[in-house]
């Protein structure tokens, strides 16, 4: 469970854990398919892998947005200065994006390191937000998506 200063509401954050375990489920089920598949299919798995993980890492920087607009909506709140949040929240899909664009071996290690570098921000900017409660749960997703994205990137 989540330490003291995390939402009382255990239900909530039962929920979140499930869905962020959830979301692990396509990248997990991609990265074995890599190895798995002929030759035929393995470059449609590649995109999807790191189709899939340039979503994951926007989304990690739309976090941010929303962790700034409630930093600004709340009088007093303990969320120092706001605007990190903004443009730190613009940064993860500008760098997912070469990764996208680039051969599949090369972009999901791209992917795996963008991912990395998310997590590694988070530790720096969830705290004075208050939500420090939550980085053991974002680093356990962070480093099962990344090493996804490194063995998806090793089969290739």
């Amino acid at each position: 469970m989540h330490p003291p200063e995390a939402p009382n509401d255990a239900r909530g954050a039962a929920l979140i854990d499930q869905l962020g375990y959830a979301g692990l489920v396509p990248l997990l089920l991609l990265a074995a398919l890599l190895w798995l598949v002929g030759a035929d299919l393995r470059p449609w798995v590649a995109i999807a892998l790191s189709a899939y993980a340039a979503l994951v890492v926007s989304f990690l920087g739309g976090i941010h947005w929303g962790i700034g607009w409630s930093a600004m909506a709340t009088p007093g709140a303990r969320c120092a200065p706001h605007r990190w949040h903004f443009l730190w929240g613009v940064a993860p899909s500008l760098l997912a994006w070469p990764g996208l664009l680039m051969p599949p071996d090369a972009g999901l290690a791209s992917l795996g390191l963008v991912l990395l570098v998310c997590y590694l921000v988070d530790r720096r900017l969830y705290p004075p937000a208050g939500l420090g409660h939550w980085l053991k749960l974002r680093f356990r997703l962070s480093t099962v998506a990344a090493l996804c994205c490194f063995i998806g990137a090793a089969a290739l």
